[in-house]
């Protein structure tokens, strides 16, 4: 019996991981989708987190993705570590089976493990309900995608201790990768 089976990303991964992206968010107007680009400017950035790049791996193949990298809250006090989700893809003939939960979940719980409290992510807000995402500008969240309304979502991780602050409302300052996209 093949099982599906999640783990971060290692360096044999890339090219696997940028097919899958390809597959993903092909296009008929572009060679390759610009996912593809990100992930690879993203994995030369200060944003990244290996941890945090998980790959679906079935029968031997990557065949899902789901990435976690840093991104910053801005407040009047000073800057917060939090977390963009994104991109997430599954290989076309892998999709509707599970997949992109499972590796989504994965890097969730990693997030959560590492003591993470704050994702963002802009996708279907019927998707990344099932994981606990809601509006983000209800947690007084901003960035350039905050026109948007429903799609512009986060997530609060619980925290590691009962004392622990939620985080804050502020607004959300992307890596330089995410402004080629």
């Amino acid at each position: 019996m093949t099982t599906l089976r999640l783990r971060p990303e290692d360096p044999a991964d890339e090219e696997p991981v940028a097919r899958v992206l390809a597959g993903a968010f092909a296009r008929p107007d572009v060679a390759t989708p610009p996912e593809v680009g990100l992930v690879d400017d993203l994995r030369r950035s200060d944003a990244w987190i290996r941890e945090l790049a998980m790959v679906a791996e079935y029968g031997g193949e990557v065949v899902g993705y789901a990435l976690l990298t840093r991104v910053q809250v801005r407040t009047d006090g000073g800057a917060w570590p939090a977390l963009a989700l994104g991109p997430v893809a599954v290989a076309p003939h892998r999709q509707r089976v599970g997949h992109g939960v499972a590796v989504v979940q994965a890097a969730l719980d990693a997030a959560t493990e590492l003591g993470e409290r704050l994702v963002v992510v802009l996708g279907d807000p019927a998707y990344y309900r099932r994981f606990g995402f809601g509006r983000a500008d209800r947690l007084g969240l901003t960035s350039p995608w905050s026109g948007l309304g429903e799609p512009w979502q986060a997530l609060v991780l619980p925290p590691s201790t009962s004392d622990e602050p939620p985080p804050p409302a502020g607004e959300v300052v992307f890596p330089p990768p995410w402004s080629k996209v």
